[in-house]
């Protein structure tokens, strides 16, 4: 019962599917995008954009896998969010709330579901790669600017490792494959804000060709 409950919801998630494919190239497109501002850009523009135009390589092998990966990808976000309290924009302040509130849940909700299915993977990962630098000593435009050049390759992250678990049919209870639906669908919307706000506050950035919403 619990197999097939997860087969309907990777079945439906098919469908879905279409509104995240492009996602490696839409992420490839933001990469080379980067290094080609980073080349062109002064001294001065070159602080306000970072190392990561990418996402790194997450595999998602099994279900515990996935929702471990997923803690410590979440609490990495959470940690650059507080980082937003400082920002000179109420947009870019309500963002960061909402990602706080949104994932620290996310975390709650996972950790409680590695405890009580696989005792003794807490959510700890081994090597894992942040994606988003410090942003701590940044302020003004310098913060919002870095954040959310950051975020949108970090969403993207999210948005694969989830769309890989309901594909490959790896969940194996129905909540983790309904978890990833949604987290998929709302981290893929919240992808698009960000990438507004990028091409309305920042010169030059906008997302790849044939990719905007």
């Amino acid at each position: 019962m619990k197999r097939s409950a997860v087969a309907g919801i990777a079945a439906g998630s098919a469908l879905a599917a279409v509104a995240v494919t492009g996602l490696a190239a839409t992420a490839t497109g933001i990469a080379q995008q980067a290094i080609v501002e980073q080349r062109n850009a002064t001294p001065t523009e070159r602080s306000l954009t970072g190392p990561y135009g990418s996402t790194r390589s997450m595999n998602v092998t099994d279900e515990a896998g996935y929702l471990a990966r997923m803690v410590a990808h979440d609490q990495e976000a959470v940690t650059a969010a507080r980082q937003l309290r400082r920002s000179d924009r109420p947009q870019m302040r309500t963002l960061g709330a909402s990602i706080i509130a949104r994932q620290s849940a996310d975390i709650a909700t996972m950790r409680a579901w590695l405890d009580k299915w696989y005792p003794g993977r807490s959510g700890t990962v081994t090597g894992y790669q942040p994606m988003i630098r410090d942003l701590s000593e940044l302020s003004g435009d310098a913060l919002d600017n870095a954040f959310l050049l950051d975020m949108i390759p970090h969403h993207m992250a999210a948005v694969s490792m989830s769309q890989q678990l309901l594909m490959s049919g790896r969940a194996t209870h129905a909540e983790t494959a309904g978890f990833a639906v949604r987290m998929r669908d709302a981290r893929h919307a919240e992808m698009f804000r960000m990438q507004r706000y990028l091409a309305h506050w920042f010169k030059g950035w906008s997302m790849p060709c044939g990719m905007r919403k």
